[in-house]
């Protein structure tokens, strides 16, 4: 036996939890399976089941769950409080996952039995919870997004109402007053998070430097803090690229030639978010992103491929100003350190080759192509 893996299918109200675990011949064995409550006490009661049939205690134990919404978050934590090596799946690749194993039906023990053979056999990305701070802005930043959406729906019904052959001013007047509320309410929370924002003057600051690119505010800022955990899980620009669904898939296959796009794969909200940034960065004409779009509306003569480029790029320069604490400069340089400037060639060497080269091309012309191949292999003196 070299592992122990507990999978656990969560709801609102209970747990359905199964221990197994594997040996060197990669054998997996279920060793038991038990119900539990989604409550604190169910925790507790978790906690000894697993100790209770953890027979070896130099034997690590993995716990794999999926990602329910908010019904998987107390589970986590309490688990992650307790030492336990925690790791949260995403529907969609645990679902992947039964479905390679030949699974036809799906229920809560055939899921857990699924999570617990997943955790055995790979080794799973450990999960680490928010912290309080990105926790209550992401819960600001969520709850702003549906207002915006009930928002949406409720102007749409007003105009559906209006554009009728009878109307009600009854109807008319209360859906009036809703969206005047909704537009209070989205007032309010606008001055929530950036009070919140301000509370921690290293963030605040780092925002500022943010804001400084056209087309970004302070909501969007906040809504990619908020998702990302103050980009703490990400090492480098590409992690974050592929968590938001900005990386690119290709569908190619011998003389198949399918149509290149980016995955979708990701956080839909931080795509959302970037989503306006893009138009007003190139109505503005900042000079990255409006150099960046029209190379590639040249190329491809689509703009909205071209606005997810830009998107993307503006993804990444808010990483990077993040986690560097700079401001966003329209005409940013980089600085060459004296021993770069030594490695790099002069501009004399440079006429050098071009002349040498433009010699060699004199000789060669006007000759048989045969004598030229020759003449090509040759050494240059």
């Amino acid at each position: 036996m070299i592992k122990y893996s507990v999978g656990l299918d969560i709801s609102s109200k209970s747990i359905y939890g199964c221990l197994s675990s594997i040996d060197s011949g990669q054998k997996v064995t279920v060793k038991s399976t038990q119900t539990f409550p989604n409550t604190t006490s169910g925790f507790k009661s978790m906690d000894g089941w697993i100790r209770k049939h953890r027979k070896v205690e130099n034997i690590p134990v993995v716990i794999c769950m999926e990602a329910t919404g908010n019904y998987h978050e107390s589970c986590a934590l309490c688990l992650f409080e307790k030492g336990y090596s925690v790791s949260v799946i995403l529907p969609t690749k645990a679902k992947n996952y039964l479905r390679s194993l030949g699974n036809k039906s799906k229920n809560d023990s055939i899921d857990a039995k699924g999570l617990a053979r997943m955790g055995a056999e790979q080794c799973l990305r450990v999960w680490s919870p928010f912290g309080r701070f990105f926790y209550e802005l992401r819960s600001l930043t969520r709850h702003h997004q549906s207002l915006q959406e009930q928002k949406t729906v409720v102007k749409n019904q007003l105009h559906a109402l209006k554009s009728g052959m009878y109307s009600s001013k009854a109807v008319e007047k209360q859906l009036e007053s809703m969206i005047k509320l909704i537009d209070k309410q989205l007032e309010q929370l606008e001055i929530a998070i950036k009070n919140l924002l301000q509370t921690e003057k290293e963030v605040w600051e780092k925002v500022c430097n943010i804001c400084m690119i056209k087309g970004v505010g302070v909501l969007t800022t906040a809504i990619l803090l908020a998702e990302t955990n103050g980009f703490e899980l990400f090492e480098n620009s590409k992690q974050l690229v592929s968590y938001s669904g900005y990386d690119v898939i290709e569908n190619q296959s011998g003389k198949h030639n399918g149509k290149t796009k980016i995955s979708k794969k990701g956080n839909s909200r931080i795509r959302r978010a970037m989503f306006m940034p893009a138009f007003q960065a190139v109505t503005y004409q900042v000079k990255p992103f409006c150099n960046l779009f029209d190379r590639t509306f040249e190329k491809h003569g689509l703009k909205m491929k071209s606005y997810v480029a830009v998107q993307k790029k503006i993804l990444t320069t808010i990483y990077a100003l993040w986690k560097n604490n700079t401001p966003f400069e329209d005409d940013y340089k980089p600085q060459i350190s004296k021993e770069q400037e030594l490695e790099l060639p002069s501009p004399v060497s440079f006429a050098k080759a071009e002349k040498s080269s433009a010699d060699q091309v004199g000789t060669t012309q006007g000759k048989h192509p045969s004598e030229r191949s020759l003449y090509a292999s040759s050494p240059v003196s």
